[in-house]
């Protein structure tokens, strides 16, 4: 799955994300905006120039958010999103009202759509995570530029293929190729089991798992 199909989803299947941006004090405050559109690298949303939320994102442009649909935990996927912003002002508005219509019940007249402005997320790292399969899948991915730096386990050259981080992972994700142990970052959920595994059998050495 590619950053742009990741970005179709969070926009047409799930839209509304809970958003976090920090106050004066920078201390995190949270808010639900819908995500209004999306292009290969980027997503877009609005909010009017009166709310707490503009003047947030005025004084630090950067954001997280989480975007989350499911019956249940079980059957969910969350998609998590950590980044810049910057304003691009009310030009693209009639591009969002025409793909979110229920926006016109909001802000009904062109004087009260005076208020709004378009804010891109432009820059920044993200993970998928699906639950929606019996085989949990993860995808840690970068846009506008980032390289990816998402949360992963490795095996490194001082492995002595002894099994005990297979054993002790509760996903199934870790096999043994030529005696040495693979962790799939795919499905991989990076609980930590396996470096506990290494510890309670001995078998943790400097630079045997991180």
């Amino acid at each position: 799955m590619e950053v742009k199909d990741i970005f179709r989803y969070v926009v047409e299947e799930i839209h509304t994300s809970i958003m976090a941006t920090t106050d004066e004090d920078g201390h995190p405050v949270t808010c639900a905006i819908d995500l209004m559109d999306c292009d290969d690298d980027s997503i877009y949303f609005l909010t009017a120039t009166g709310k707490g939320f503009y003047k947030r994102l005025i004084c630090s442009p950067h954001i997280a958010l989480t975007a989350l649909k499911g019956t249940d935990t079980m059957h969910s996927v969350a998609v998590s999103v950590a980044g810049e912003v910057r304003e691009l002002g009310p030009e693209l508005l009639p591009k969002l009202f025409e793909k979110n219509p229920y926006m016109y019940d909001i802000y009904p007249t062109e004087e009260s759509r005076g208020v709004l402005t378009v804010f891109q997320i432009f820059r920044g790292q993200g993970e998928w995570f699906s639950l929606q399969t019996e085989r949990i899948e993860k995808k840690n991915f970068a846009f506008g530029g980032e390289q990816v730096k998402g949360e992963t386990y490795k095996v490194e050259e001082g492995c002595i293929g002894c099994g005990a981080c297979q054993n002790a992972c509760p996903r199934a994700c870790i096999r043994m190729d030529g005696g040495h142990a693979v962790i799939d970052p795919v499905t991989c959920i990076c609980c930590g089991n396996c470096k506990k595994g290494l510890v309670r059998s001995e078998q943790l050495l400097p630079g045997k798992c991180s």
